[in-house]
């Protein structure tokens, strides 16, 4: 990916191989009318800390509120921000969309791009699962379970929420951009 602010091609990055699942609202998790997105092994090798990696991409492409932690393990949506996922180390089984979403595995160097309201769940990790988060710049997280009384709030909120300036990983030339414009 060709970098708009230096113009160079980013060596440490494979070009992303995009995975996109349009999730319904399944009565108690909104989801959202964007599409959640993989990017499948983004990363080329691994020479250096993965988490310090991601987290340096954060920055220079705008999105902060930086986390390195794991998913929890209930079903769980931010109706206040869009947010990005990557594993860092170890592997998870994850939910997506709530209880009728997907189920996917994820590895070291796939980033989950999740829209407001998209529900996620870890439904199994390795025991060295590291997962590094941000959100994009001026949106804070709020958290959400799936209750009745969460909506209309949630979807009010989510209504609101801006598209974000830039692609977390490859920045204004990233896919993200094109997916959630459309």
């Amino acid at each position: 990916m060709r970098s708009r602010q230096t113009g160079k091609i980013d060596e440490r990055l494979n070009l992303p191989n995009a995975l996109s699942f349009l999730l319904q609202d399944d009565g108690r998790i909104p989801n959202s009318k964007y599409p959640l997105l993989i990017y499948q092994a983004v990363v080329k090798n691994g020479d250096r800390s993965l988490a310090a990696l991601f987290e340096e991409l954060f920055r220079a492409h705008k999105w902060g509120g930086s986390l390195r932690d794991g998913i929890y393990t209930y079903h769980h949506y931010h109706s206040t921000a869009h947010e990005v996922l990557v594993v860092t180390r170890g592997s998870a089984r994850v939910q997506l969309g709530g209880e009728k979403g997907i189920t996917q595995k994820i590895h070291p160097g796939d980033v989950i791009l999740i829209p407001a309201g998209v529900g996620h769940k870890n439904l199994g990790a390795s025991n060295d699962l590291e997962i590094v988060g941000a959100y994009p710049k001026g949106q804070d997280w709020d958290m959400n379970c799936g209750k009745r009384t969460e909506r209309p709030r949630a979807d009010q909120n989510i209504a609101r929420v801006r598209l974000p300036e830039t692609d977390p990983i490859y920045g204004a030339d990233g896919p993200l951009l094109d997916y959630w414009r459309s």
